[in-house]
């Protein structure tokens, strides 16, 4: 397939959120968060929208793509790349949570998992196979020395 032709993370989490709204409205099995508990939801949500603002940011002032698929032109570890080799997807994940926590019925949080999952393979490894291959050593250290996700 086509680099440019690829199905891009945001695609991804916007389809997590329509399934997890779905799941809420047409099968919300058991409410497990009321309101005012729910609404802690907001603050994941604002969290992980600034955890992936803040890691864009990271991408643009090193001089890199932030694109998947791209090869980078650098290894950035700065930012919050200093405590998540990813904070993007964990950014992604973290709304994703906010957003069952908002919502308040157990059935949108089965959606959590799978995204995580479908991320871990389409993206977050393929990512690593590159940047080992681009970076060498380099990323080795910073792969000893910073978790995946937290």
């Amino acid at each position: 397939m086509d680099k440019s032709k690829r199905v891009l993370p945001p695609v991804y989490f916007l389809a997590a959120l329509v399934s997890m709204g779905a799941l809420h409205f047409f099968l919300p099995i058991a409410r497990i968060f009321e309101p005012p508990y729910s609404y802690c939801g907001s603050f994941l949500f604002i969290t992980g929208a600034v955890l992936v603002l803040w890691g864009v940011r990271s991408f643009s002032r090193a001089g890199t793509t932030v694109r998947p698929f791209q090869d980078p032109s650098a290894l950035v570890t700065s930012g919050p790349y200093r405590c998540s080799r990813n904070p993007i997807y964990l950014g992604l994940v973290l709304a994703l949570i906010g957003i069952g926590l908002l919502f308040g019925t157990l059935s949108p949080f089965v959606v959590v998992p799978v995204f995580i999952c479908l991320i871990q393979q389409r993206f977050i490894q393929p990512e690593e196979a590159v940047l080992e291959k681009t970076f060498g050593s380099a990323y080795g250290r910073y792969k000893r020395q910073v978790r995946r996700w937290l």
